[in-house]
């Protein structure tokens, strides 16, 4: 069994992103157990003079990425680039490093034209944090909110085939990564 964890960088109830995590979860085949992590609006801001030991929804966020295999991230894009909260959600897995060597990668689905900067700015924060990204798992799957459904499923097939073949190649990258440390 090989365990994906699922962080939508979005505190809206009714963001695309989450909902585009909430459709993989759903449709996530027998040996991928896929789980959440939802503290993102309760985590504190980051201080590097408080390792937030301390707080429940930081010790949440640090054994969550324990427990995963590999993670999946789905963002939206602020004022150009990463929503605040999600940059400080990232920024409390620098000093313990619970990303490095940790196959990640992330779903854009934002409208065309829309969601690069945040793209960027995440390629590049996870580069910093050692995460293992490859470019060709990460996927630009434009999710419209008519095509949300009312459970916060996205109901469009093409989105569906596509993330779960980005889902496949991740948890195969975990899967291949686990058996070469093995060896």
């Amino acid at each position: 069994m090989t365990t994906v964890l699922l962080i939508s960088g979005s505190t809206r109830s009714a963001s695309t992103n989450t909902a585009a995590l909430r459709t993989i979860a759903a449709i996530a085949p027998e040996g991928i157990e896929t789980f959440w992590y939802d503290g993102l609006s309760e985590l504190p801001a980051f201080s590097p003079d408080d390792d937030g030991t301390g707080h429940p929804s930081v010790i949440a966020l640090r054994e969550h990425m324990s427990r995963a295999d590999a993670v999946l991230l789905c963002t939206p894009e602020y004022a150009g680039t990463l929503p605040g909260s999600f940059k400080n959600l990232l920024d409390w897995t620098v000093g313990t490093a619970d990303l490095y060597e940790k196959p990640t990668a992330f779903l854009n689905v934002a409208a065309q034209g829309r969601g690069e900067g945040a793209a960027a700015t995440l390629t590049t924060v996870l580069g910093y944090v050692g995460a293992i990204v490859d470019p060709a798992i990460c996927a630009r799957l434009p999710v419209a909110r008519d095509a949300v459904d009312a459970n916060g499923l996205v109901t469009t097939s093409e989105f569906r085939t596509r993330a779960l073949a980005a889902l496949d190649l991740l948890v195969r990258q975990a899967v291949d990564l686990a058996e070469g440390e093995s060896m």
